[in-house]
């Protein structure tokens, strides 16, 4: 049986038994995974539900899941985006509480709760608001945001 080494993920540890073709392409030999976005559900499941601690690369791996920036995270997990960089890298481990609130969030992102995965929609909006100009207008029910 010929297994791949599925790195293009972002992790070291990752190996498909099935669901995976070779075809040859003008630049070599490339792979194409069938359900590559069932693949990567079972990946993050496997990692919230049955990995004891998170690594720095399955912490980048959950939140290019959920579609964050690494400043929006930390600021969801009550942490800067730097705290976020530096898990990623490794050069510190998760705090216990940073990690379970990251597993909650993923949960939530997975399941079929539409006001989580609303919420979810709205914090990766973050990063856009981030960085535009953001506009105020005074109206008779006094300041908003303008349209």
């Amino acid at each position: 049986m010929q297994r791949y080494h599925y790195r293009e993920c972002g992790l070291d540890n990752i190996y498909l038994l099935n669901g995976f073709r070779y075809s040859e392409t003008p630049y070599g030999r490339a792979v194409h995974i069938e359900d590559i976005d069932g693949l990567h559900r079972a990946i993050g499941e496997c990692l919230v539900f049955e990995k004891k601690t998170l690594t720095g690369k399955e912490v980048r791996f959950l939140r290019h899941e959920l579609g964050l920036s690494q400043t929006v995270l930390g600021a969801m997990l009550g942490k800067s985006g730097q705290s976020v960089a530096r898990w990623e890298k490794g050069e510190c481990g998760v705090d216990g509480a940073a990690e379970r609130l990251l597993r909650l969030v993923y949960i939530g992102h997975i399941g079929e709760d539409e006001e989580i995965r609303e919420a979810l929609d709205q914090f990766s909006a973050l990063d856009d608001l981030m960085d535009e100009k953001l506009s105020f207008e005074e109206t008779e029910e006094g300041w908003h945001m303008a349209a």
